[in-house]
């Protein structure tokens, strides 16, 4: 299972009546595996969805939310691995993390997870949750969801004071997850599906062809075999990244023609640049005519000609220019 906001809201949806806990990052300093606003759920039997570290907490925090749970209150637990000499919770990461564990109960209005988990299929929100002592009864912690819209492709949390109150609230950031677009439904965008969705990414898959992109093939992902000619540029609104690799010059100019019409962050073409100009001459187009991140060849040279090598440097190049690491066209 992916680790991504809407995969921790889709699980805890099942059984939302049960007894849970949410556990926050509410401050770090120093280095951390997981930064301020990484959120967790702590199940009362003991199961446990998403992670705020890299593993050597969670198993700790999980007696500290089954307390929570007892009390029906708000626990703070800081951990400190700053002092190498103490081996207590064996942490790599050498930093303070300051958490609170909050339970999700009818009293709270199950602090909004219902409304976040909602919001997230559409747009942008900020989950706001105030910074309470420990002892607070669950009942007197009242969390909100804002629908927001910025354009920052890395989201940070941030704490705010209210005015003449004293309290502090910690406001989380969230976006829908990345939605890439397959043009192709061959052998080699099989790995690439599968690795997108293992990131917690939306996948659609377009292939007209009969003999391609069968859904067995591409589970999780949304299959179109709609014939290219006939798609409208709102097929493609809120892609965020579109990979072309039909193995078909006529088919491909179709594709690059309609991405051109869209703007996703990032646009990958399958093979070497003669073809890519063979394409972009065909579909009468210009590396112009294109705003966003336009990768041919697609992806990071990282060697290999597998399918999987080629999705691992696609997957990586694209993650990059999505999280605002990577910039300049190549």
């Amino acid at each position: 299972m992916a680790h991504h906001i809407e995969d921790l809201l889709a699980q805890w949806k099942l059984f939302p009546n049960d007894n849970w806990v949410l556990a926050v990052i509410t401050k770090i300093q120093g280095s951390s595996y997981r930064k301020t606003g990484a959120m967790m759920l702590f199940h009362g039997l003991g199961k446990s969805i998403g992670l705020v570290s890299g593993g050597c907490l969670e198993g700790d925090l999980l007696r500290h939310a089954q307390r929570s749970i007892q009390q029906d209150q708000a626990i703070n637990v800081t951990y400190d691995a700053s002092d190498e000499t103490d081996a207590s919770h064996q942490l790599g990461c050498g930093g303070i993390v300051d958490l609170l564990l909050i339970p999700v109960t009818p009293n709270n209005k199950y602090l909004h997870l219902e409304t976040l988990r909602q919001q997230l299929e559409s747009s942008q929100c900020e989950f706001r949750i105030p910074l309470v002592d420990t002892g607070t009864p669950s009942a007197a912690v009242n969390a909100q969801v804002v629908p927001i819209d910025i354009k920052e492709k890395n989201l940070k949390a941030s704490v705010n004071s209210v005015p003449n109150s004293g309290l502090k609230i910690l406001n989380i950031p969230f976006r829908p997850r990345f939605h890439l677009a397959i043009f192709g439904g061959g052998l080699d965008a099989q790995p690439l599906a599968k690795l997108a969705l293992q990131l917690g990414w939306k996948v659609s898959v377009f292939d007209q062809r009969s003999s391609y992109a069968h859904p067995i093939n591409f589970v999780d992902a949304k299959i179109i075999k709609d014939p290219i000619s006939s798609l409208q540029p709102s097929h493609l609104n809120k892609v965020d990244a579109v990979v072309v690799m039909q193995h078909n010059l006529g088919l491909d100019a179709l594709a690059i023609k309609l991405v051109a019409t869209s703007s996703p962050a990032y646009i990958a073409l399958l093979g070497p640049r003669h073809r890519r100009d063979q394409v972009f001459a065909k579909a009468q187009v210009s590396l112009s005519d294109f705003s966003s991140f336009f990768s041919a060849p697609a992806g990071f040279d990282i060697g290999g000609e597998l399918p999987e090598s080629i999705a691992l440097s696609i997957l990586a190049e694209s993650h990059a220019v999505l999280h605002g690491k990577l910039t300049k066209t190549k």
